[in-house]
């Protein structure tokens, strides 16, 4: 009996929401941590320019007609410009101009981290009056942007903690794009949301001539992107699980997914192997065979896998002493001796850093207003993310992320604005409703 499709990318759905959910939280504990308590006040603090607000810059004494012409004209230059990178960022892949992209996205990565994250963490410091001298909040500003850095662009690095300095560059720039205007940042939403849709889906579109050249070239996508750690799986015409554990000088084991999409085993001889990501798997493993597996090992990898003679079937066993690792699994399967094999991963579901980013600006707004409209924008962007998961495990192909969300997060932010909450408030002062 199949599994359904919500059993089968329900681990990936949760692996996806839960750093969704921390980012955006994080942003709305800052947001009202450093926001002033009446962020409507008749003496707001001073707006500052960005590339999201070059055209206009909104004012509390401009008209509404005013406002939205001019957040229009802000979000549509925006929007211009995402497009020109975007475009350019295609071009310099296509040529393959790949040292410079990661050279220009680690600067970009170490100048968020050094200044946008300097800044709020100076605000922090300031606001709950902190007792550090400025020797060691340089030194310790210095270490998390050098750390992060290579975190995210150096090989070998812990996934845990790649994605948390990915989550950590969603929260700071969210945190900057929460001091645009108000008017400024809802038009900015919903053409950004338009944009996703026409870059990933539309012919020619920006986003779709990156994703296909990067698949073409069996390449990672010059771009921020977080990934959730890869597992192994098995493609439905093979019979056949591969792992590759190698052993540090400490003792501990490391589980390495196959990272060739395609690869031939034959007996006696095997193709080409490249390693994928890493993923730490706690305590020492024990293996197993039973009814005589076999395994080939070495002083530096090992690598582990079952087969089967005719009519018998061989399985390898690994347990954990501590505890299995749930996103890294191994398959035995029948296969008659001889035949060749095929052996296929999955690197799991990934999300462009931009949606971590508009999902939290788009929550850190509502937190400006009311607790209600938080409670009302999570639930929405939640549920456009879970259903653009499901279309994304029906579809087999890239989707926007933002769209579905961003929809659902504006819709009801301002029915729960508009409606919900005069009603709840009028009800609840009534004694109405407790």
């Amino acid at each position: 009996m199949e599994s359904s499709i919500l059993e089968s990318i329900g681990v990936e759905i949760i692996g996806v929401m839960s750093p969704v959910s921390i980012c955006m939280l994080l942003v709305v504990l800052l947001v009202y941590s450093l926001s002033p308590s009446n962020p409507f006040s008749a003496s707001p603090t001073i707006p500052i320019r960005t590339a999201a607000n070059l055209v206009y810059l909104e004012s509390p004494s401009d008209s509404a007609t005013q406002k939205l012409e001019g957040a229009l004209l802000n979000a549509l230059v925006f929007v211009v410009l995402i497009a020109v990178v975007t475009f350019l960022l295609v071009i310099l892949y296509y040529y393959k101009f790949t040292n410079f992209l990661k050279n220009y996205m680690g600067f970009s990565a170490f100048f968020v981290l050094a200044t946008m994250g300097g800044s709020i963490f100076l605000s922090i410091i300031q606001h709950f009056s902190i007792p550090v001298d400025s020797i060691t909040c340089f030194l310790l500003l210095f270490n998390f942007t050098v750390v992060g850095v290579l975190s995210v662009f150096s090989g070998g690095i812990p996934i845990l903690l790649r994605q948390a300095y990915m989550v950590s560059l969603g929260i700071i720039v969210a945190a900057w794009f929460t001091r645009l205007p108000e008017w400024t940042t809802w038009a900015l939403l919903v053409a950004l949301a338009l944009y996703d849709l026409v870059a990933v889906l539309a012919p020619g579109g920006p986003l779709k001539l990156l994703v296909e050249l990067a698949s073409s070239r069996n390449d990672e996508l010059p771009a921020l992107v977080y990934e959730a750690r890869p597992t192994v799986t098995r493609n439905r015409g093979s019979r056949f699980g591969l792992l590759v554990a190698g052993v540090s000088d400490s003792g501990s084991v490391e589980m390495q997914a196959i990272e060739n999409p395609t690869t031939n085993v034959g007996d006696g001889e095997s193709g080409g192997i490249e390693e994928g990501e890493r993923s730490p798997l706690v305590g020492h493993l024990r293996e197993r065979h039973l009814s005589g597996s076999e395994s080939s090992s070495s002083s530096e990898h090992s690598i582990v896998f079952a087969t089967s003679d005719r009519g018998r079937s061989r399985e390898a066993e690994i347990v954990a002493d501590e505890e299995r690792s749930p996103l890294v699994e191994m398959m035995g399967l029948e296969n008659e001796r001889g035949d060749n094999v095929e052996v296929t991963t999955d690197r799991g579901i990934k999300l462009g850093l931009g949606d971590f980013v508009f999902y939290s600006v788009l929550v850190g707004r509502a937190a400006m207003y009311d607790l209600m409209t938080v409670y009302a924008c999570y639930l929405a962007i939640i549920s456009g993310l879970g259903c653009t998961l499901i279309l994304l495990s029906v579809c087999r192909q890239a989707l926007p992320a933002l769209p579905i969300s961003i929809a659902l997060g504006v819709v009801f932010y301002f029915l729960t604005r508009l409606l919900m909450e005069p009603f709840v408030v009028g009800t609840a002062t009534n004694l109405m409703m407790f």
